[in-house]
């Protein structure tokens, strides 16, 4: 498969992420969800709806990182998930979770904390404070920069790179 075709893969499954509401796994009881934080540790790439979540859940665990827009066929929003699915893997490294909400009609929790005004781009970090805002598409590579800056990711840095002999 190649790089193009692996990419539109990977666009077309965050689609899915965002349309298809998560699905209970073989050990849950029939009709429940298991809560988004276990979605997420089976599944790193996993997208979430901001309407499903709440950001909270996520709170020392992983660094939401929330993309806004008034709708799914911004440019600027799905250049943005394009963006992110060509480096998942470096995401999933880094703990981070995709959340986005691309209805300004429903209010979603996340979109009342944030208050975006059309397309936006929010890091957070696992303690649950805004990281940084970009009103435009940002690469993963700077996201990730970004990420390893931060006190608490050199923390886990330094802690995996000791635990092993």
């Amino acid at each position: 498969m190649n790089k193009k075709m692996t990419r539109d893969v990977l666009i077309c499954l965050l689609g899915l992420a965002i349309a298809v509401p998560a699905l209970a796994s073989a050990q849950e009881t029939p009709g429940e969800t298991p809560p988004p934080a276990d979605i997420w540790r089976e599944d790193p790439t996993t997208v979430f709806d901001a309407r499903d979540v709440d950001i909270s859940d996520f709170r020392w665990i992983a660094r939401p990182v929330v993309v806004f827009a008034d709708s799914e066929n911004d440019p600027a929003f799905q250049r943005q998930i394009e963006l992110l699915a060509d480096r998942a893997e470096a995401l999933a490294v880094r703990d981070v979770v995709v959340v986005t909400d691309t209805d300004p009609d429903r209010l979603s929790d996340v979109r009342r904390q944030l208050r975006p005004r059309g397309f936006m781009l929010a890091l957070m970090g696992k303690d649950g404070g805004v990281k940084l805002r970009k009103p435009f598409p940002w690469d993963v590579r700077e996201i990730t920069r970004s990420i390893d800056k931060m006190p608490m990711r050199r923390q886990e840095i330094r802690e995996r790179s000791t635990a092993t002999p």
